[in-house]
């Protein structure tokens, strides 16, 4: 062999080993590593991917799932919509204002059907409804996000002092005339678990109920990839089955990652999740089911509160998923 054509193999073989810079090669194959970005840290609210994982599950539908915890201010949506991670999990109302900034993110399976955002107040306040709650005394709530918009709307204004939300109960179980927002599986149990006497209201009780912890993908990777979305849901299906039916080991692998978090609340959060996930739609459909009609709804309340200029069109990222 000349030395030219030793060369030339050299570089074939040199070529043959390294990654394809093409976009196409760049995004892994069915049955390669793939990432899910969480929007916070291990929790009983992320159970059913970790027990999706720990099953097996993942695996079965060809997939090697890589699952990231977030925290405050992580740019899930910005990381699926320029494919650096391949799933996400974001809120309802987070994607459809992505998609009016002319983000290229989808949802394709909503744990929560019901919203788990909720105001707690002190039990012995007496409060009949969320209304009186937000009359008087104090509330600490972040005044930028939507469902505030929506119940400072619905209710004419806040009557309460407003204060920033700070996260944790510390200054909730001091102060008896704080309410303060929460997530049902949450703050309250914290409370209760350090004696408090907390009270909740939830805000899809009062009209604003999108989904939550909802999992997204680039448009892309739907149609170029659609196996890879089937065999997601799928997965997350059987992974959300199994933790809600038995949660505990799962919680002890999240409980490792999340070690500030102590078992008993593992357990209460769990339990207290399990009506959130279900709904007439996961009856008939499979659990992370979603509707047309949800999402066009909420488009519709985010643009009447102004949070956008125009509700985008529900079928240029809605897709029914068998």
């Amino acid at each position: 062999m000349t030395l030219s054509k030793l060369a030339l193999v050299s570089l074939c073989a040199l070529a043959a080993a390294l990654p394809s810079c093409s976009k196409k090669s760049a995004e892994p194959p069915r049955g390669a590593a793939v990432v899910l970005a969480l929007d916070w840290v291990p929790e009983p609210e992320f159970g059913g991917f970790y027990a999706a994982r720990e099953l097996g599950a993942f695996g079965r539908q060809g997939l090697d799932v890589e699952i990231r915890g977030g925290g405050a201010g992580a740019p899930v949506v910005q990381l699926v919509a320029a494919g650096q991670v391949q799933f996400g999990i974001a809120g309802a109302d987070e994607v459809i204002t992505a998609r009016a900034r002319g983000a290229d993110v989808v949802p394709i399976y909503a744990t929560f059907q019901t919203s788990p955002q909720g105001i707690m107040a002190h039990a012995a306040r007496g409060y009949k409804t969320l209304g009186e709650v937000l009359k008087s005394g104090t509330l600490a709530i972040e005044p930028g996000v939507a469902y505030s918009a929506f119940l400072k709307k619905k209710y004419g204004g806040f009557g309460a002092t407003l204060v920033p939300y700070d996260g944790g109960v510390a200054r909730f179980m001091t102060d008896p005339a704080l309410a303060q927002q929460c997530f049902v599986t949450a703050e309250p149990l914290a409370a209760k678990k350090k004696g408090g006497d907390p009270q909740v209201f939830l805000v899809a009780d009062e009209g604003y109920n999108p989904y939550a912890a909802v999992v997204i993908v680039k448009k892309s990777t739907l149609t170029d990839h659609p196996d890879w979305v089937k065999g997601f849901v799928t997965a997350a299906r059987e992974g959300w089955t199994s933790y809600l039916a038995t949660p505990a080991p799962t919680n002890a692998v999240m409980q490792k990652l999340n070690p500030s978090m102590d078992a008993e609340t593992f357990a209460s959060a769990a339990a207290a999740e399990k009506v959130l996930t279900e709904s007439a739609d996961t009856t008939a459909h499979g659990l992370g089911a979603m509707t047309r009609a949800r999402w066009e709804t909420l488009g519709n309340q985010l643009a009447d509160l102004s949070l956008v200029l125009k509700a985008p069109p529900v079928d240029d990222y809605f897709v029914a998923l068998p």
